[in-house]
């Protein structure tokens, strides 16, 4: 397994890394999840990132529980803070009381005594951003988390993060957006910020929840099993890309995919860690075979001919608009 240092901070993490989003705790069986666990462990990954909204909770919780007895300096764990965890008016948000609790609770999800990354899951418009960041503080100097990050945040937000860091001498070091063959709304702002002031991106949805893996075919019917058949899987953040020219696209991938001994997913996967300011992509799976899919992409160099012809085969159906990064104005969830 291949591994990047996290933006210019000190901390390896593996290439690919493995989450849970749409998996433990919902979509997947406890079984079934803990035998993903394991497989991605057998090829190598040793960064896994979850969060506190996940499945309401359990996907912390199985993410522990699947981790256990593992040595744990041999691990990178990541989780975050953020969306609504309960139904109080302070269970949500990135304010001083809502951080300090929620941190004490993914640790005992997870049954570790930190985490090595702790993210805010968005901005948070109704906290001060002073605030926020002096809780994280908080949290680095009491040794829950070693670094902070963010997740989907813009160009602005991020400098102005890094800025109050830099004053409370805590490391910032990553944000994690969506970014795949078909979502580039970070290149233009996001990416040149993070370079510069070295921020490293740990990627979500690199297979875009299945559709790069081209099994999405235009104008036939949905694949029993598949994520976009399945309401507990995330059917309604697939359905915008089941478009007949978006998929007619990522037919035309096959080819190329083929050319480069690669499946469809590990291509997906593969493009995105082209990107020099992307630290790791996150992958998940309902079955263990996905993961070991999806490591192939681990190492490999693509081409610029492979690249170019990539972009040719997606056309216009590329979103680029930097606008679309964006967190919501009010925490009224």
């Amino acid at each position: 397994m291949e591994t990047r240092n996290l933006g210019r901070s000190g901390l390896k993490i593996s290439a690919i890394a493995y989450g849970n989003w749409l998996t433990h705790g919902s979509q997947v069986e406890e079984d079934a999840a803990l035998a993903c666990v394991r497989q991605a462990l057998e090829e190598g990954i040793t960064t896994f990132d979850t969060a506190d909204v996940y499945a309401g909770t359990r996907a912390e919780t199985v993410l522990g529980k699947a981790l256990a007895g593992e040595r744990r300096e041999g691990l990178e764990i990541f989780t975050k803070v953020y969306w609504p965890t309960g139904k109080g008016h302070n269970d949500h948000g990135l304010s001083r009381k809502h951080i300090h609790e929620s941190i004490d609770a993914s640790l005992r999800r997870l049954q570790t005594d930190h985490v090595d990354l702790y993210q805010a899951h968005r901005y948070d418009h109704e906290t001060p951003l002073e605030e926020t960041m002096e809780a994280f503080a908080d949290v680095v100097r009491a040794g829950k988390a070693l670094y902070i990050g963010v997740s989907e945040w813009r160009a602005e937000e991020i400098r102005a993060a890094h800025a109050l860091a830099r004053e409370l001498r805590i490391p910032l070091v990553s944000n994690q957006p969506q970014y795949n063959m078909l979502w580039r709304v970070i290149e233009a702002e996001v990416v040149p910020a993070c370079e510069e002031l070295g921020i490293g991106q740990i990627v979500w949805s690199p297979i875009l929840q299945g559709v790069l893996t081209g099994k999405y075919r235009p104008g036939e019917d949905l694949p029993a099993g598949s994520r976009a058949a399945d309401d507990k899987g995330g059917s309604g953040a697939i359905s915008r890309w089941l478009r007949d020219d978006v998929l007619e696209g990522v037919q035309r991938l096959q080819p190329i995919a083929d050319q480069a001994g690669l499946s469809m997913a590990a291509l997906a996967v593969a493009w995105t860690l082209q990107n020099p300011n992307v630290s790791a992509a996150i992958i998940g799976a309902s079955r263990p075979e996905q993961v070991t899919q999806n490591v192939a992409a681990a190492g490999v160099t693509l081409e610029a001919d492979v690249m170019a012809a990539i972009d040719e085969a997606l056309g216009d159906v590329v979103e680029r608009d930097p606008a679309k990064t964006q967190s919501p104005k009010t925490r009224d969830f």
